[in-house]
């Protein structure tokens, strides 16, 4: 058996570093790591369509479980949640589930989410057709949001030799402070530290809202 020459070694390696770097931009950001995701379809990422697609499903088509899961990124201070834990849903079929989220902080806060469906193998077959992770949320302190989520599971899940024995699907969020929430922020503390400085310059001593921050 020959050796491979030193050309392709060397080949392999770079691509293979290419690969991981690629991976690692993806996950140290997380609407790049949404892209990488449903580009790639890895971590059970979903689809995005306008409308269900695609020849119809049987009447008599198999219903599945759809579970739902959420999460809060521990720099997010608010409270998320489906408002069912399951439904079942017969396959090629839009369906409706509804999520809440409060936000507990004492400011107007932007978030994201991500989101993916376990196991990884459905998830291109579980297609979104609108969906609150697509655009950034904005919360007033206090302030509850609905979020609807209108899907469907492609009727091709039962031919795939791979999903047929899927009889349950979990999509999972979590939500994340957005990059502009994140930017919002500095602004504010910037001008608060300005606000401070200028107090300070004016009176000789940092005004009251200055003080209880400290």
């Amino acid at each position: 058996m020959s050796k491979p020459n030193g050309k392709n070694r060397n080949t392999a390696i770079i691509l293979f570093a290419f690969v991981g770097g690629m991976v690692g931009l993806a996950f140290a950001s997380v609407p790049l790591y949404r892209v990488f995701c449903q580009v790639t379809g890895y971590g059970g990422a979903t689809g995005k369509v306008a409308a269900v697609s695609g020849p119809a499903a049987p009447a008599n088509a198999p219903m599945i479980t759809v579970q739902f899961d959420t999460n809060v990124d521990s720099a997010l201070p608010w409270n998320f949640k489906p408002d069912q834990r399951e439904i079942k849903v017969r396959v090629g079929e839009e369906s409706l589930a509804t999520f809440s989220a409060v936000n507990k902080g004492n400011r107007t806060i932007i978030g994201n989410a991500t989101f993916n469906v376990t196991p990884y193998k459905a998830g291109q077959y579980f297609n979104k057709i609108e969906c609150f992770c697509f655009t950034e949320q904005t919360l007033t302190p206090n302030q509850t949001a609905s979020m609807p989520v209108t899907f469907f599971v492609d009727p091709e899940i039962l031919t795939d030799p791979n999903t047929v024995d899927v009889k349950t699907i979990t999509l999972s969020y979590t939500f994340y402070p957005a990059a502009a929430d994140k930017k919002q922020q500095t602004s504010s503390d910037n001008a608060a530290t300005k606000n401070a400085k200028l107090e300070i310059r004016k009176t000789g001593k940092p005004s009251p809202e200055t003080k209880s921050k400290s």
